[in-house]
C-alpha cells in the first residue's frame, strides 16, 4: 500500500490509537489522531446529561470532515486514522434525542461529500468486559459512566458498519489477536501490503 487512508474503528478502549501508530510505524504512513483532548462538549456528554450532546457531536463532525477531507489528505501519501468518519453516525444514532439526531442528520448530509472515503476500514471488536476493563485502566474521568448496555449497542452498529461503506473492511478480534505485540501488527502490516487496497 503506497498510498491512500486506512480507517480503524471499534468501540472505545478497542486499541484504536495503538494501532494506528503502529501500522503507521511499519507501513509507513501518517498517523491522523481524533480530537477527543479538544472537544469542550465531551466530557459533559457523559457526565451531565443531554444537553452537551449535540455540540459535543457537531464539534466531532466539523472536526473530522476537517481533518479527512478531501483537500487535507494529500494525495501520494498514506495515512491511517484512528477513527473513521463513519463512526460519527454511529455515536449520533446512541447519543442524541429524536429532535437532536435529526439536526446533526441535517449537517452531515450537507458535510459528508467533503469527506475523503477511507481505501481500507479496520474494524476492531473485543467483548464488553474487556473493553470495560481497558476502560477502567486508562483512567479517563468521563469514561467511567460508560456502561456495558453502552458498549454493546456501540458493538452491535459497529458490526453493521459494512452497508454504510464503499470500502473493503477487514475484521479483527481483539479478544483472539492482541494488537498491542508487534508481532501481530507485522503480520497485519504484511496482510495490508499484499492485499494493496488502494
Amino acid at each position: 500500500m503506497k498510498a491512500g487512508l486506512i480507517s480503524i474503528i471499534g468501540p472505545p478502549a478497542v486499541g484504536k490509537t495503538t494501532l494506528a501508530e503502529r501500522l503507521a510505524e511499519l507501513l509507513p504512513a501518517a498517523v491522523i489522531y481524533e480530537d477527543y483532548a479538544g472537544n469542550p462538549f465531551l466530557a459533559d456528554s457523559y457526565t451531565s446529561g443531554c444537553d452537551a450532546c449535540l455540540p459535543a457531536q457537531l464539534y466531532y463532525l466539523i472536526s473530522r470532515t476537517g481533518q479527512l477531507s478531501r483537500s487535507a489528505i494529500a494525495p501520494g501519501k498514506l495515512f491511517v486514522s484512528d477513527y473513521g468518519f463513519c463512526q460519527d453516525r454511529i455515536f449520533a444514532e446512541v447519543k442524541l434525542s429524536p429532535g437532536d439526531l435529526a439536526i446533526y442528520e441535517k449537517v452531515l448530509e450537507r458535510m459528508a461529500d467533503m469527506v475523503r472515503p477511507p481505501d481500507l476500514l479496520i474494524r476492531l471488536d473485543a467483548s464488553e468486559e474487556t473493553l470495560l476493563e481497558r476502560i477502567a485502566d486508562r483512567g479517563r474521568a468521563f469514561e467511567r459512566s460508560m456502561t456495558a448496555e453502552f458498549i454493546s449497542s456501540l458493538r452491535v452498529l459497529y458490526n453493521g458498519i459494512d452497508s454504510r461503506v464503499a470500502c473493503p473492511v477487514l475484521d479483527m478480534d481483539c479478544d483472539a489477536t492482541d494488537l498491542r505485540e508487534r508481532r501481530e501488527v507485522e503480520v497485519l502490516a504484511a496482510t495490508i501490503r499484499e492485499r494493496s487496497w488502494t
